[in-house]
Order: structure tokens, then sequence, then C-alpha cells
């Protein structure tokens, strides 16, 4: 009852001079006329009755039509279900909170590469990595290492990209990791460590006869020359209708991710 009478003083307090009027106009009745109405009883009842019912109607369709003013206690209490109700756009969508976060330890991951390596570079705090994507209109379910990894048996996965995908790369293979029990039985093809130098690099889980392949492609397209009387400014071209010259590697592969965007080439940056 008291959160009640709280809520409607301060929800409707820009009416009280509306309320007191109508409330001196009830009292001048009752004290000025009060003759008349013992008179006319039954008007006196239908009237009061009538405003009565008014001010009812108008407290009631306010409360109806401006629900906002209620108290609004927002919960970010992350849903157990993940059923979809039809309707899911998996890139529409909110980063959440998650305590149960991260799904792996990048510090005790082989291929994490070192100067991405936050935890084991010395950072303190760790609630950058409690945050998962949440789709607007559904839940997708938690990362499952072994059930992936079965699904990806046999198969052969490749990102091409720069370093954003170099680091994709290196976190889905920690990922897959925490599926593994015996952890020597994934490593790089070559002997390899993982770094920015070397234009690629292959992981193989040999349990699975999982291979997951990264190719350095900065522009996807190969460099051109520049032509005789381009501008001083310009220092170099790309031939859009041409595949980089290592795309005949990405033929075979059954999953093939890339991406590419605004990259800073030596003309891009301010000459100090």
């Amino acid at each position: 009852m008291e959160i009640i009478t709280k809520f409607n003083w301060d929800t409707f307090g820009h009416l009280r001079p509306y309320y007191a009027r109508v409330f001196n106009f009830g009292e001048r009745m009752a004290n000025g006329h009060c003759k008349i109405l013992v008179f006319l009883s039954l008007n006196g009842l239908v009237a009061m009755g009538s405003l009565i019912s008014f001010l009812s109607a108008m407290v009631f369709g306010y409360m109806y039509w401006f629900p906002t003013s209620s108290p609004v206690l927002r919960s970010y209490a992350i849903s157990e279900s993940n059923v979809s109700n039809g309707k899911c756009h998996v890139f529409h969508g909110s980063w959440i909170r998650d305590e149960s976060y991260p799904l792996y330890d990048a510090s005790r991951c082989p291929f994490a590469e070192r100067g991405f390596n936050c935890l084991a570079n010395g950072r303190k705090d760790n609630g950058y990595t409690k945050w998962r994507w949440k789709p607007k209109d559904c839940d997708i379910p938690r990362f499952n290492a072994r059930a992936i990894l079965e699904n990806l048996r046999g198969k052969r996965i490749v990102f091409v990209g720069d370093s954003l995908s170099r680091t994709q790369w290196e976190s889905l293979i920690c990922l897959l990791m925490m599926g593994i029990e015996d952890k020597r039985s994934v490593y790089e093809i070559n002997g390899h460590k993982i770094t920015k130098r070397i234009r690629f690099l292959s992981v193989w889980f040999s349990s699975f006869d999982l291979t997951i392949d990264y190719y350095r492609s900065v522009f996807l397209v190969q460099p051109g020359p520049v032509p005789r009387r381009a501008p001083k400014r310009v220092k170099a071209t790309l031939r859009l209708d041409k595949l980089d010259d290592i795309s005949k590697e990405w033929v075979n592969s059954d999953v093939l991710i890339f991406n590419s965007g605004h990259w800073w080439t030596r003309t891009k940056l301010f000459e100090m």
C-alpha cells in the first residue's frame, strides 16, 4: 500500500492543482448547498456518482496510456533457454555480461600469440573476458567444443586476411582445445611459432583429422605496378581482377573465412 500511495503522488503530482479545484468545488457544494442536496438527493447522488466515475476514468486512463510512469527495474539476467521464437538475426543484438565466461584461459593456450595475450602479459583485471554476444530475438547455445569437434571431423577450415583473421584463427583453436584431452595431439604442422611474420600457419587436430589454416592476405587481391603518369602521391595499386597469388591454396577448404577492411598503407600514415 505504501508503494501504491507513493506511486500515485509521484506520478500524478502535476495534476494536484486540478484535484484541488475539484475537491474545493465538492466542499463548497457540501457546505453552501446542503439544503438543496437534501431536497434533491437523487440528483445530487447522480451528480456525485458521475464526478467520481469521471475522476476514476481519468486516473485509470492516465495509467493505461502512460505506463512508463511506473518505476522500471531492468534485469540483465541471462536466460537458460536456447529456444528461438522463430525470428533470429544473429547480427542484431548486444553484448551482455556472463560470469561463467571466459570459455578458455588464453594464458594457457599455446596458440595464443604473445602480443595479444593480455593475461600472460600481466593484465590484472579480467572483466573484459566476461562478455558474450546475445542476439535480440533468440539465444545462441553455449559453445560446446567437443560437439563442434565431432561435427568438424575430417574437415579443413581456412582463415584468410590480416591480423584480425589471425586472432580469430587463434581464438577458434584455443576454444576447440578445451574439448581435447591430450593437448599434444594438436600442433602446428611445420613446427612454427604463432607470429605475424609467417604468411601461412596450419594447426592439425590429429584425433579428429581436423585442419585449421591461416593465410595472410591483406588485400585478398594482387598488388600492381604504379601507372607511368600517375600522380606522385600514388605509391601502389591493386589488381581487383586478380586474387592473391596464394588463393589457389584456399580452393580445397570446407569452410573459408575471410575479411578485409581499411588497410593503413604508408601513404595513409602521417610522416614525422
